[in-house]
């Protein structure tokens, strides 16, 4: 039976859509709007209803451009809202999954990933909310409150939100898993240590998230991109590059006041901000939500104890060697090899190239080397770090014939090339028999995690904890242990820069 269905919430009622075996409500307000005086601050009640409100339709994205990798473009900063799936089964006390969104810092939204087949085969509830992001979620000034935290801060609402609400879809407020895709995994990372999370999640997955520890070395995130310092920023230095950027666009009147400043840069309009979007999607550290940077606090143990699961795709690098250097009419060549191993390494470059010899294409060289060095070593950096302090599981997807996600880019087990087969993507691929039953397996290890904890299924491959030191690789027909450290050569990356 389809059709219409209504969920009374505390600030008024909301008419969802009844499909058959799962229940959608989308574009659910979770706070006010971060619009006219409410841009760059906290994230404020919202403002209960009369009536019902339709729920049907997934809310804005949060303000950003268009890119290669996302076709997707907004302006309007009414963006605080998220979407809630539920297996049409009656039911309480299901798991609760909620899922940040990947996209860069800049782009992305709830509506990137249906969560229908995950929502259904686990038996969990699924909110997937939007957040501010890039110069809105970013963004730093002196004498801002909160600067550099507004989109942990719309996460952190959402988490609130689910705490409130979620019974009534009949999800658990007492178990819920803070799930994150590659920029959304990276700010779990904030989460983990943000004393203002505290008891708000209960497990955690981080998806390809990036370099939540450490620097990258120049161009092994995207080519002709320079070294990358950590992904976390001094709440001062970021209010002074704020003020910089501000003066340099015009946007404030030279001399003036903080405040008679603040109240400007409200009244930029919004296409002028995404001008410098890609420059604020570093969190700040050094105030209330964030104090310490995760890349110190992790190591230290000052973190959150949850049972956390993580990993990443075999190939995680060239999707960005693809999109940002061969389709860009720039491919890697025999002749430019050696300068980026030069500017990547330095002194060390010769020894990379030993390793990595130019025995096939040097895009795919070079994408070699980016994923063992700016995916594959962090991410086992920050298993060790948090296995050593709570329960750790570490996957790797594996499919060498997963299909590509978009026209244009490669097949194989890309950055997030596995959302195909836990998720349903607009205009996404399809996948073969092996592969969804692959797809299938995945959504009920997620699940089980969600649930207890631990992703083991009675009729699954075992997956043993990261702590006597396995990483489970994902592919059809072959689930089981793996060598990621000989695969990505961690040993020699050890010593590297």
């Amino acid at each position: 039976m389809t059709g219409p269905v209504t969920v009374r919430l505390s600030g008024g009622a909301i008419r969802g859509h009844r499909f058959d075996g799962h229940l959608s409500f989308r574009g659910i307000p979770y706070a006010a709007p971060p619009v006219g005086e409410r841009r760059w601050r906290p994230p404020a009640p919202v403002v209960p209803w009369s009536g019902v409100l339709d729920a049907t339709v997934p809310g804005n994205p949060a303000p950003q451009t268009a890119q290669s990798f996302a076709d997707v473009t907004s302006l309007d900063e009414d963006c605080l809202t998220l979407d809630v799936t539920v297996p049409a089964t009656p039911g309480t006390g299901r798991p609760v999954l909620v899922l940040l969104h990947g996209g860069g810092g800049t782009n992305g939204s709830a509506a990137a990933c249906d969560p229908r087949r995950l929502a259904v085969t686990g038996d969990v509830v699924v909110v997937a909310p939007n957040f501010r992001l890039g110069v809105f979620g970013c963004f730093g000034y002196p004498g801002l409150a909160g600067s550099g935290t507004f989109g942990l801060l719309d996460q952190r609402a959402a988490l609130l939100w689910v705490r409130r609400e979620i019974a009534r879809f009949g999800g658990d407020p007492a178990n819920v898993t803070l799930v994150g895709v590659s920029y959304g995994a990276l700010m779990i990372g904030a989460h983990l240590v943000s004393p203002t999370s505290a008891g708000l999640f209960h497990r955690a997955i981080l998806q390809s998230a990036f370099a939540v520890m450490g620097s990258t070395p120049a161009h092994t995130l995207i080519p002709g991109v320079p070294a990358l310092p950590p992904r976390w920023l001094p709440s001062a230095e970021l209010e002074q590059f704020g003020a910089a950027t501000a003066a340099e666009h015009g946007w404030v009147t030279p001399g003036g006041d903080p405040e008679s400043a603040l109240a400007q840069l409200r009244r930029v309009p919004v296409a002028d901000l995404l001008q410098t979007s890609a420059a604020f999607i570093r969190p700040a550290f050094g105030g209330p939500v964030l104090p310490e940077s995760p890349e110190e606090a992790l190591p230290a143990g000052r973190f959150h104890r949850v049972p956390l699961m993580l990993g990443t795709s075999r190939d995680e690098a060239r999707f960005f060697v693809s999109l940002f250097a061969d389709l860009a009419g720039n491919p890697v060549t025999a002749e430019s090899y050696p300068r980026l191993l030069s500017e990547a390494f330095g002194g060390a470059a010769d020894d990379v190239a030993a390793r990595y010899p130019l025995d096939r294409s040097p895009s795919l060289v070079w994408a070699r080397i980016c994923t063992d060095r700016a995916w594959a070593r962090p991410a086992w950096d920050l298993g060790q770090t948090i296995a050593a302090h709570a329960d750790t599981w570490f996957y790797e997807f594996a499919d060498l014939d997963a299909p590509p996600i978009a026209p244009g880019l490669p097949a194989g087990p890309v950055h997030a090339s596995e959302l195909a087969y836990q998720f349903d993507l607009p205009g996404g691929p399809s996948l073969s028999a092996a592969q969804r039953e692959l797809a299938d397996a995945m959504n009920r290890y997620w699940a089980a995690f969600a649930t207890h904890g631990d992703p083991a299924c009675a009729d699954l491959p075992a997956w043993p904890s990261f702590g006597a030191g396995h990483v489970q690789s994902l592919a059809p027909g072959r689930i089981e242990g793996t060598d990621y450290r000989a695969e990505h050569r961690l040993e020699f990356w050890a010593g590297m820069p």
